[in-house]
């Protein structure tokens, strides 16, 4: 019982509220009015921005923009790849050449001691002039990399901007509604300044 008395209040007093809609949330309504556009420019994740939010909603139904966004992927994850697979072989080599030259220092006879830092040094200088190859080639492929996204990015926002600029037109930055709330914050102040 008590509790069907309290919902029934509730419900009251809330319907007591809407009825008495004070005419300063008028001017609110106002601005908020016509928000909708017919593309649907929005935010999807925290992690994607504006312009990636309108490129993948352009993309969604266009066969050719998805099968480049596809290759510009792709190319990418490769390219990630195939660096890790080389930095891998790199490192692992890099570690043995330590591991073994440490070794090696601690062999007690001479001739086989200068005999291993023999081999090790010269296969340690083939391997770094392999080594120097590929961080030029590595350079050049990070270098096509940076003009790659560079180009990508250019392509996305020329696609992009019309439909940032079909949002504005259906959002135009009229004024009344701010020119109104500043009048009544005017006479607010007004009262407030002339209170004793």
């Amino acid at each position: 019982m008590k509790k069907i008395l309290f919902s029934s209040i509730l419900s009251l007093s809330l319907l007591s509220c809407s009825e008495n809609k004070p005419k300063q949330t008028e001017i609110v309504e106002k601005a908020a009015e016509n928000t909708e556009s017919s593309f649907p420019i929005k935010r999807l994740s925290n992690t994607q921005d504006i312009l990636e939010g309108i490129y993948s909603e352009q993309i969604k139904n266009n066969k050719d923009l998805k099968e480049l966004d596809e290759k510009v992927l792709s190319i990418q994850q490769d390219s990630r790849e195939m660096q890790n697979i080389y930095k891998d072989i790199i490192t692992n080599s890099e570690d043995y050449y330590n591991i073994a030259e440490n070794r090696a220092k601690v062999i007690r006879d001479s001739a086989l001691k200068k005999e291993i830092l023999s081999l090790l040094q010269n296969s340690s200088e083939k391997f770094n002039l392999k080594k120097k190859k590929l961080e030029e080639l590595t350079k050049q492929v990070n270098l096509n990399n940076y003009k790659i996204s560079s180009f990508y990015n250019a392509f996305k926002i020329k696609k992009t901007l019309p439909e940032i600029e079909k949002y504005q037109n259906a959002h135009p930055l009229k004024t009344d509604s701010l020119n109104n709330f500043i009048n009544k914050q005017n006479q607010l102040l007004n009262e407030l300044k002339n209170l004793k």
